[in-house]
C-alpha cells in the first residue's frame, strides 16, 4: 500500500512539473494521477463551470494595479474561490488589512483546495479576479499596498 506521505510527494512532483500523468504501482495497487494543462490563446474561448451564486462577488477592477501596489499572485493554475464555502463570507475585501500568512483565497487544482496566503502585510487595494474564475500560474489575484 502506498502511504499518504509518498502520495503527497508524487502530487507535488506533478504540480511542479510539466508532466500530465504519473502512475505508481506496488504489489497490490496502482494509482494514476492526471492533470489537465490549459493553454490560453486570444483566439480561443474557454468555458468554465460557474461557482454557486450564493456568494456575493468581490469588488473587481478592470484597471491595472497602481504602481505603489504589489500583487498577490497565483502559485498555480486552478479555480479561484474568494471564500471557504458558498455560504461563508469572502476571506478578504477591498480596504481590508491582511498580515503575512493570512489566507486570502482558495485555488482548486486537481480537486484539491489550496489555501493561498499573503506573502506580506498590507491593505487589499483591488481584487483582480472574480469568484469561480480559472486563473493561471503567476496571474495577479490581488493588489496590496
Amino acid at each position: 500500500m502506498i502511504d499518504i506521505k509518498t502520495l503527497k510527494e508524487y502530487i507535488k512532483v506533478l504540480e511542479d512539473s510539466s508532466l500530465t500523468c504519473i502512475e505508481i504501482s506496488d504489489e497490490d495497487n496502482t494509482i494514476r494521477l492526471e492533470r489537465e494543462l490549459y493553454e490560453v490563446s486570444d483566439n480561443v474561448t474557454v468555458q468554465t463551470l460557474q461557482a454557486p451564486t450564493a456568494l456575493s462577488a468581490p469588488a473587481v477592477s478592470d484597471k491595472p494595479a497602481a504602481v505603489s501596489s504589489k500583487a498577490i499572485k497565483s502559485p498555480m493554475v486552478g479555480v479561484f474561490y474568494a471564500a471557504p464555502a458558498p455560504d461563508k463570507p469572502a476571506f478578504v475585501s477591498v480596504g481590508q488589512t491582511v498580515n503575512k500568512g493570512d489566507v486570502v483565497c482558495i485555488i482548486e487544482a486537481m480537486k484539491i483546495m489550496n489555501e493561498i496566503t499573503a506573502e506580506e502585510s498590507g491593505t487589499i487595494t483591488e481584487i483582480l479576479v472574480n469568484n469561480g474564475d480559472v486563473v493561471e500560474f503567476d496571474q495577479p489575484l490581488f493588489a496590496i499596498s
